[in-house]
């Protein structure tokens, strides 16, 4: 990266002091994570697990990683970057955090409110919205070019962007739900009302160069949680929202074919399948499944081409809000739930590693989370060289970014 003299002029004050990489600093001292708010390190060894947790961003306001399917990393020629969300009082903005210097760089000016956060890492830009425009700011050169504005009646947002980098996905709600969502801000009081509403919703694309709309599909089902797979540039999934005992939830359409398809069938009464995700290679779609609601648990992959399912159980403690997979699929991770989620697990707040061992998950406990509020929900992330898992947390008060090392340090 090669910021202009403004961003430098900014570096001094946004400079962190510890690696992430091989030529890190070697933290010996054995905390409870969340003992001190904030902690009186920026590195220590977890007391409860003794793997070496970092907080990688600095203490300078509220900042976030991204959602857990949100893939937030881009290559420089010092290494690798990761976009991060920074807040305080002048407003939000998007910054880039070396992960082996811990510098960090502004990437945007400050918004009164952003989203839609996407990065392509081929066309090193990163694609946000802010009211009804989007936007895309270059990594290197931070140009930023004004990608699409939705128009008044088609108020929507972006969620996702394509393998080869050249469509942006989401989906469009009417104004009757975004009423529902005005009047009852609180998941808890809109989530049932607008599942039963039947209210129109449409999955769309906008081109990233010259920002044409296409209009793919519409259902009165509650579309969302639209992903593009890593590898197949017109296959986009997403979900039927809703209470997920209620719903046979995973879905994929073909962009040009528009041919939908359900990933998932449900198979007993309060079934549960939701919170899903692509595996790096595209083969794959994973998800938390519970057979029934609140009884068993397991990650469950459905193979794309043939169908075929694979279920690796795992116990109600490790049950985790959202799962996720390594780029080599040999391992997956988890952020872990709080004793009221729909585990109701007494001893659930963990970042856990699992690896599969026949069909089930062998879970190995990385980062303690008690002192953690899971309002705010962890969403881990594999490091770029597969080495460390990155989440956010509040036990320092404000939500910061950390990293795990997944292997222990030698004693």
């Amino acid at each position: 990266m090669n910021p202009n003299p403004r961003i430098r002029r900014l570096l001094p004050a946004l400079l962190g002091g510890l690696l992430l990489g091989p030529g890190a600093a070697q933290a010996q001292t054995k905390l409870a994570t969340g003992s001190q708010s904030p902690m009186p390190a920026d590195e220590w060894l977890d007391a409860d697990t003794g793997h070496r947790v970092r907080r990688l961003s600095p203490l300078d306001g509220s900042n976030q990683s991204f959602y857990f399917h949100n893939r937030p990393f881009v290559k420089g020629q010092d290494g690798d970057w990761m976009v991060y969300y920074h807040s305080d009082a002048r407003g939000k903005q998007l910054r880039m955090l070396n992960l082996q210097t811990r510098q960090v760089q502004p990437l945007t000016r400050y918004f009164q409110k952003v989203g839609g956060e996407i990065v392509a890492p081929k066309r090193r830009e990163v694609f946000y919205q802010t009211g009804d425009s989007v936007y895309a700011t270059h990594v290197d050169s931070r140009r930023t070019r004004l990608v699409f504005v939705f128009p008044a009646d088609f108020r929507a947002n972006i969620t996702t962007l394509n393998a080869d980098e050249t469509q942006l996905g989401g989906a469009w709600s009417s104004d009757a739900e975004k009423e529902i969502s005005r009047q009852y801000p609180e998941k808890k009081d809109y989530f049932r009302r607008i599942y039963e509403a039947r209210l129109p919703r449409t999955l769309f694309t906008v081109a990233a160069e010259g920002g044409q709309l296409t209009k793919l599909f519409t259902d009165t089902a509650w579309l969302n949680h639209v992903q593009f797979s890593p590898t197949d540039a017109r296959l986009l999934m997403f979900c039927h929202e809703g209470p997920w005992e209620l719903v046979d939830r995973i879905w994929t359409i073909d962009t040009k074919t528009k041919k939908v398809q359900l990933v998932h069938k449900r198979t007993m009464e309060r079934e549960i399948a939701g919170h899903e995700w692509f595996a790096a290679d595209g083969r794959t779609i994973w998800f938390d499944h519970q057979l029934p609601r609140g009884a068993t648990f397991f990650v469950t992959g459905t193979d794309l081409k043939s169908g075929k399912e694979r279920k690796y159980e795992l116990t109600r403690d490790e049950w985790s809000v959202h799962y996720t997979s390594a780029p080599d699929a040999k391992t997956f991770a988890g952020d872990g739930g709080y004793p009221t989620s729909v585990a109701h697990s007494p001893n659930g707040q963990w970042i856990y590693l699992f690896r599969p061992e026949g069909d089930r998950f062998k879970a190995e406990k990385l980062v303690n989370l008690a002192r953690h509020n899971y309002h705010l929900e962890p969403n881990v992330h594999y490091s770029p060289d597969g080495k460390w898992l990155i989440f956010r947390a509040n036990f320092d008060g404000e939500s910061q970014v950390y990293a795990v090392e997944i292997a222990k340090p030698a004693s």
